[in-house]
């Protein structure tokens, strides 16, 4: 790796902030078309999946699935790898590809050179000037939590981000706000335990976690939907609930609530010590199971199309009784008379850019790009939801997206080195 100093500065082709698996691939296609490059990462490698995550997680898609291409994990390729076991595969990885990572530096600031192409990047360390700037954060920066229950309420409220296992909570019942898959992992884990739990429910997708033989992953492979295109700008997010734990089973709010969980609808205020709830949790999960069997039918159409001789599988097409939490719902929750000490608000995160000052966000600070390339030229973004398409969210989908980028820098290389022919004849005339 080349890098140089130049003044107070020190110079490189191209700077990545970040090495999660967003960095980690950028660095390994980087190598691949020969860009010198430096990672910076302001913790240790991996670090969200070491210390942003609860005890028990697991990836949510298959070993064989979720992973870089050049890369196998090591053990069964069915099986739904733990969070430290994802950590030191990435780990594994930077070594594998022999990635400049350097840990423990800070970006806090990110400025155009007057005059010339390029970028000032401020750091912990101090100043880097780089050509090309990845922005490789990835969507995870800063906790959501909805300003619905005031501090004065008198109970927990955490992130499922700071969320670790049921001992780390105090004593008494559980809300947990959200049911995507960190709210419905946390929610049935806290059950597990003993601990009486609620759960709000909004509107989701609640895919197979695996049908007739095949994981969802595979369905959505086979059936053209990884490639399905972002949603339109403004479009609402639908959260998926789908888990890799317990070997992996599909998501079943009735079921959840027939072991205990109290579902509600989505939480909407507070008053007067309780929790106001949207008259819709019927419709949310009705959309839920709207959704998994379309997504049988889709797969039950390909295989008598292909021919394929897979197991028939009836039992997934079941729809439990509705329990009393659904067939009574409760508009109001009191926080207090239910024993409730603790809210979990698993209610998803927003990027934080504000380092970078450059002309590539909208109005509501979201990074405007085509599949990771920003209108600013140099400037790059990795690591988002649906940066290229529904796959960029998985591991194996940012490699890809990290190809995609390496490969137009390496096209703008060719275009900067560029002199034309015509101003090269007009020249050698002048000589």
């Amino acid at each position: 790796m080349a890098v140089e100093k130049k003044g107070v500065a020190e110079v490189i082709d191209t700077l990545v902030v970040g090495a999660g698996q967003a960095g980690i691939a950028m660095s390994e296609h980087l190598s691949r078309v020969g860009i010198s490059h430096l990672v910076l990462e302001k913790d240790r490698i991996a670090e969200s999946w070491r210390t942003r995550r609860w005890d028990s997680l697991v990836a949510n898609g298959p070993a064989w699935h979720d992973r870089f291409p050049n890369r196998d994990f090591d053990g069964d390729g069915d099986a739904f790898v733990p969070k430290d076991g994802v950590a030191k595969y990435f780990e594994d990885y930077t070594r594998q590809i022999e990635a400049p990572i350097r840990c423990g530096v800070s970006v806090t600031g990110l400025t155009r050179l007057e005059g010339r192409p390029g970028f000032r990047v401020e750091t912990s360390q101090g100043a880097i000037e780089a050509r090309n700037v990845v922005a490789a954060t990835g969507p995870f920066q800063v906790p959501v939590i909805p300003e619905i229950v005031p501090e004065t309420a008198g109970l927990t409220q955490i992130h499922s981000s700071a969320y670790r296992n049921p001992a780390q909570l105090a004593q008494g019942a559980v809300l947990v706000v959200g049911a995507g898959s960190s709210g419905v992992q946390i929610a049935d884990e806290l059950n597990r335990a003993g601990r009486k739990t609620y759960l709000s429910v909004g509107p989701h997708d609640r895919p197979p976690r695996s049908y007739r033989g095949r994981d969802f992953v595979w369905w959505l492979g086979v059936l053209g939907k990884w490639d399905a295109p972002a949603p339109a700008p403004g479009a609402g997010h639908v959260t998926i609930a789908v888990s890799g734990a317990h070997g992996g089973r599909t998501i079943d709010f009735r079921e959840l609530g027939a072991q205990g969980i109290t579902l509600l609808g989505r939480t909407e205020g507070y008053t007067d010590g309780a929790v106001t709830l949207a008259d819709d949790l019927r419709r949310n999960l009705d959309r839920g199971d709207a959704n998994h069997h379309g997504l049988l039918d889709e797969a039950d159409a390909y295989i008598a199309r292909m021919g394929l001789d897979l197991p028939e599988e009836p039992q997934a097409r079941r729809i439990l009784p509705d329990p009393d939490c659904v067939t009574n719902p409760l508009r109001k929750l009191d926080l207090a008379e239910a024993g409730i000490t603790t809210i979990i608000w698993a209610t998803g995160f927003r990027t934080d850019y504000s380092w970078m000052e450059v002309d590539c966000f909208d109005a509501s600070g979201r990074p405007v790009h085509k599949q990771g390339v920003a209108p600013e030229r140099g400037i790059y973004f990795l690591g988002l939801p649906w940066l290229s398409g529904r796959g960029s969210s998985f591991i194996w989908g940012v490699w890809h997206d990290a190809a995609h980028i390496a490969d137009h820098m390496m096209i703008q290389r060719q275009y900067d080195a560029y002199e034309g022919t015509e101003i090269q004849h007009q020249q050698s005339l002048s000589a």
